[in-house]
């Protein structure tokens, strides 16, 4: 299975972004399973004719967010979805209700900003 994917440079987004979603779609379809050897970074560049700090940015970004693990000269896989994605959104969940507490807001005013975000970003 080769890894298809395109970057628009006329979309609003950045290609590491594009590049950085794509994956993390692919993974959660199961389009790529857990496991799946991904590129090297400049292998990645290299074939979507980007700077290998392009690709090496989606990387980092998709290990921040879980949907990756790097294995030293091993490579780089797909990771195990299911459940660092529920306790990464946990954790951040967390966090937001602590902060919005300390700023004396009160569940109404809390639910209310989570709402427009979400509204924001998923439309």
């Amino acid at each position: 299975m080769a890894l298809k994917i395109t970057v628009d440079p006329d979309a609003a987004e950045p290609p590491y972004e594009q590049i950085r979603a794509r994956i993390a779609g692919l993974a959660r379809s199961g389009e790529l399973p857990t496991g799946y050897k991904l590129p090297t970074v400049r292998g990645l560049a290299e074939e979507l004719g980007l700077a290998a700090n392009t690709a090496a940015k989606a990387y980092r970004a998709l290990e921040a967010d879980g949907v990756i693990e790097t294995r030293g000269r091993h490579g780089t896989f797909v990771a195990a979805l299911g459940d660092t994605a529920a306790r990464e959104a946990a954790a951040a969940a967390r966090a937001f209700a602590e902060r919005a507490h300390r700023l004396g807001l009160d569940a109404d005013a809390a639910h209310a900003a989570v709402d427009d975000a979400l509204r924001a970003v998923y439309g």
